[in-house]
């Protein structure tokens, strides 16, 4: 099946070229950067110059991807709402990566991304990508919006536990993302020296996600991103009110075992999960624990936020919709040590 890659100089651009180069099913017939014009992947990028000795970026637009079975979007936010009207009917399967299509509501855009939304009324016709969650929707499915890396963490570690009423709807996500998550673009605050031996705090009470997170959590969400002296890696913290005091730590593992058993890519531990061992692969790791002595609920995630949390679960989705195993081309091990 014939792929492109739209953004593809990008760090999820790049990760999805990784990953379709091992994928059996899909060949990269086109990778665009509209910055990186006739520039030769391979060179650009020289972990992909075995993979792709041939591969030339391309103008980013519909033309160069008319007749594709899938396109996946990995372009900054508010550009696939500009793309994605010209590709209709003229692809098989639009996955993107972006959050222009992740939520419902169009006046939810003018509230956390300070814009009207060029193309809402498309925004009902995207299935939203989360497999664990929305595999029925998905397959088939001709229009995928992938979640974000931290919804994403924070989904699969609460939605078990709010859509079986046992915490209230009102919880905290503390989450600490590598330096990978905000985009291979040069800024000053991403710079070695400013990030190295440092841990800190950003998008305080405004983070875009959180939005994400109330909606596919049905919860109001307090929710506090971190940056972490590191390249790839999420884990997310999270905390909860247990509506009965009944729940205790074994109950909670075996409410989260329940769920995800049989799941391909998630592994429910007592063991406190950890990004190290995420690296490189599709996984997401859960923990959790039930503190009586001060009412609440802890469950833990982690996962890779270039792979589970964009261009794996891009590629997931893809298979979904394709029709094929949905554990095609994606790695389950990770990169070790």
């Amino acid at each position: 099946m014939k792929a492109g890659v739209v953004g593809a100089s990008g760090y999820a651009g790049v990760e999805l070229l990784r990953l379709c180069a091992a994928h059996p099913e899909l060949e990269v017939a086109v990778a665009t950067a509209g910055t990186h014009r006739g520039e030769a992947v391979g060179a650009h990028t020289p972990s992909l110059a075995v993979a792709y000795p041939s591969l030339v970026y391309e103008a980013t637009g519909a033309e160069a991807l008319d007749g594709l079975d899938v396109v996946f979007s990995a372009l900054p936010h508010g550009q696939s709402q500009q793309l994605v009207p010209e590709l209709l009917g003229k692809v098989g399967v639009i996955v993107d990566l972006g959050a222009d299509f992740r939520l419902a509501d169009a006046a939810t855009y003018r509230t956390w991304y300070g814009h009207d939304h060029e193309a809402p009324e498309l925004l009902g016709s995207f299935v939203y990508g989360l497999p664990e969650r929305h595999r029925a929707e998905l397959a088939g499915a001709t229009r995928i919006a992938v979640p974000g890396c931290y919804p994403t963490a924070a989904a699969l570690a609460l939605a078990p536990l709010t859509s079986a009423g046992l915490i209230e709807p009102d919880v905290i996500v503390d989450a600490a993302s590598g330096v990978s998550g905000a985009g291979r673009g040069a800024a000053e605050h991403l710079h070695f020296g400013q990030v190295d031996e440092d841990f800190t705090a950003y998008g305080l009470l405004d983070h875009r996600h959180t939005a994400e997170m109330e909606q596919e959590l049905g919860a109001a969400v307090l929710f506090t991103p971190h940056l972490a002296p590191m390249v790839r890696g999420i884990l997310a913290t999270c905390y909860a009110r247990p509506t009965s005091p009944d729940l205790d730590t074994d109950g909670l593992l075996a409410v989260l075992g329940e769920v995800y058993a049989g799941e391909p890519f998630v592994v429910v531990s007592e063991r406190p999960p950890s990004t190290k061992a995420t690296a490189g692969s599709n996984c997401v790791h859960l923990s959790g624990r039930v503190d009586r002595r001060t009412g609440r609920v802890l469950v833990l995630a982690a996962l890779d936020n270039l792979v589970k949390g964009a261009a794996g679960q891009a590629v997931q989705c893809a298979n979904l919709a394709l029709g094929l195993p949905e554990t095609t081309g994606l790695p389950t091990a990770g990169i070790y040590p």
